[in-house]
């Protein structure tokens, strides 16, 4: 069997810069542990594959540990891979997964996410929190991740997590953020429990990074910078109870699978 696959840079305009994502169009679902494989000896944070189901397509991802319910920049990515090589003519992909109904849009060269708002919810100080996190927190939160909120900028681009102590909180992951100085904010997010160390543009962490940051700044249209060793910029807006999030893409590699 041989698989196609396609390698792209997601929430980037040229490469080697966002978030590496392999993408995998399918015809048909190949077994939960083989997917696992694939995506472990890619070694990306995400690998996507994707099953056309109607007029939607079905999608999946995994870390090379683990499969995750929600990712954005392989998301991106697959919609990248659909508009670019395989010539879907729409402007608008529909998606489902386990966390529902996703949709990508394409305005010109910007593709756009839509995502469910995540509002995150007060935790309060935790000295075990900040400890593992090696910061002084302005606000602890809890959405899906842990959300830490940092005094400036560059709080955020001086944390060093403790990544053993950080892998045994009761959460997937760890977003760091505060306000940006050139974008509206700034955020790093580190998830050693599902494999990823440091995420170098995450999608799905701006599903409660807007909602916190339009209700602090009173805008419904931010600029967002991840700021990993990579880096990725990300247009936001809020639109109720959804989030948009917008980014490029740049197909990096294509190659072939050979499983025998």
């Amino acid at each position: 069997m041989q698989l196609a696959f396609h390698q792209v840079d997601a929430f980037s305009d040229r490469p080697f810069g966002g978030n590496p994502a392999m993408v995998y169009r399918l015809d048909a679902w190949l077994a939960d542990d083989l997917m696992q494989r694939i995506a472990a000896e890619h070694n990306l944070a995400e690998t996507a594959f994707l099953v056309r189901e109607g007029q939607h397509w079905h999608i999946r991802w995994f870390t090379p540990t683990t499969e995750v319910p929600l990712c954005g920049h392989a998301t991106l990515a697959s919609a990248h891979v659909l508009f670019e090589v395989y010539h879907e003519t729409v402007e608008r992909l529909d998606f489902t997964c386990r966390s529902g109904a996703l949709s990508v849009t394409r305005e010109g060269d910007r593709l756009w996410l839509d995502f469910p708002a995540m509002v995150p919810s007060e935790f309060g100080a935790s000295l075990v929190v900040q400890a593992a996190l090696g910061v002084e927190a302005v606000d602890v939160l809890s959405a899906n991740e842990l959300f830490v909120v940092l005094e400036s900028e560059q709080a955020v681009l001086d944390c060093k997590p403790d990544m053993a102590a950080l892998a045994k909180l009761p959460w997937p992951g760890a977003i760091v953020t505060a306000p940006g100085s050139r974008h509206d904010f700034v955020s790093r997010y580190f998830a050693p429990a599902i494999g990823i160390n440091e995420d170098p543009v995450t999608g799905s962490t701006h599903c409660s990074l807007i909602p916190y940051w339009s209700r602090r700044l009173g805008k419904l249209g931010l600029t967002a910078y991840q700021c990993s060793a990579r880096g990725g910029e990300l247009f936001c807006r809020l639109e109720g109870e959804r989030v948009k999030i917008g980014g490029n893409a740049r197909l990096v590699a294509s190659g072939t699978l050979m499983l025998g």
